[in-house]
């Protein structure tokens, strides 16, 4: 499945379409939910990264009971915003995920989501234990925000 711009995801999507974000990491893929106006995200959980096809059986079964059309997919970045290894295998996952999904797909860079979240947390005064447990899924949504902040129609 060829990816879309950030836009083009948007203006494919049904009236009242949501969309999953995901953070994917090593063990634990984060995914955080839009709203049906396109405006808000929020955490939704973890998936257990596993075998291509159970994931995508996943978030298929999760698009299917959430009404959403579509995934935007965290990049890893570097620093500098050139594309490295961690930036390319999660593309690679990406594209092959939405595909097994039967998903369109756009990437988003996710940059620092994970610090700053847990810089949240800590403030928060969240325990290790707490923040371990909600990290993933609050740094989805953190990243579905600001593409979705960043996409949202001018008007």
């Amino acid at each position: 499945m060829t990816p879309l711009s950030l836009p083009e995801l948007r203006a494919s999507l049904p009236r009242g379409t949501r969309l999953i974000g995901l953070d994917p990491g090593t063990r634990l893929v984060g995914v955080a939910l839009s709203d049906v106006s396109l405006t808000l995200a929020s955490p939704y959980g973890a998936l257990k990264r596993g075998k291509l096809a159970a994931n995508a059986a996943e978030l298929a079964a999760i698009a299917r009971k959430e009404g959403a059309g579509g995934l935007v997919v965290g990049l890893p970045l570097n620093m500098d915003g050139s594309f490295g290894p961690a930036a390319q295998a999660a593309k690679d996952w990406g594209r092959a995920i939405a595909e097994a999904a039967g998903l369109p797909v756009a990437f988003w860079d996710e940059r620092l989501s994970s610090a700053a979240v847990n810089r949240a947390m800590i403030e928060a005064d969240l325990s290790r234990g707490k923040r371990a447990e909600r990290v993933d899924a609050a740094a989805a949504a953190y990243m579905l925000q600001a593409a979705l902040d960043a996409s949202a129609p001018r008007g």
